[in-house]
């Protein structure tokens, strides 16, 4: 019995005082994803990123919102969406404690408005993606000429390009016509 006390002090704590004291955890742990819904551009790279599908996102075009969901339970924590989000607004966080008292507190929701098209007035995609992809394209744009088609590629639906493309080739067409007469 003294002998095994003494091996007992020798050693001295095997264990970890958690849950009293805080559990260290390696610098790149991969816990909890976090969103931040401000910097989210509700592009929907996340959800295509994710393996098991507890990302998603549900579009009511007749509320013109776009609501983007995670659903902890289904999470595997593999990272997949924090590498796709083009905008970093989400990350994995060192917190793996997701213990809840009902399922629902499982799930995280944000939503997004849905941008209309300024032709026919449809919802066209998030409006925050279209002044994202708005903001990247007039920057690298080299004229003012071409920021504002840049402009128009953006923020017009495509049944609503389509019916402008048909409008310019018919318009063409009338004046190699009168070219030619």
């Amino acid at each position: 019995m003294l002998k095994l006390l003494r091996e007992v002090f020798r050693t001295g704590e095997a264990t970890h005082k958690y849950p009293f004291a805080p559990l260290e955890v390696a610098k790149d742990f991969r816990g909890k994803p976090e969103h931040n819904a401000v910097s989210c551009i509700a592009c929907a790279a996340c959800t295509i990123a994710c393996p098991p599908n507890a990302i998603s996102m549900e579009t009511d075009v007749a509320a013109g919102t776009r609501t983007w969901s995670i659903s902890y339970g289904r999470c595997i924590f593999c990272g997949r969406c924090e590498e796709a989000c083009p905008t970093g607004a989400i990350a994995l966080s060192p917190d793996f404690e997701l213990a809840v008292a009902r399922k629902e507190d499982l799930t995280k929701r944000a939503v997004f408005s849905l941008a209309a098209c300024p032709s026919c007035g449809e919802p066209l995609a998030a409006a925050k993606e279209v002044a994202y992809v708005l903001d990247i394209l007039t920057r690298s744009a080299a004229s003012p000429e071409e920021a504002e088609r840049a402009r128009f590629l953006v923020s017009t639906c495509p049944a609503c390009k389509r019916k402008h493309d048909v409008e310019q080739l018919a318009r063409i067409g009338v004046e190699r016509q009168m070219e030619n007469r």
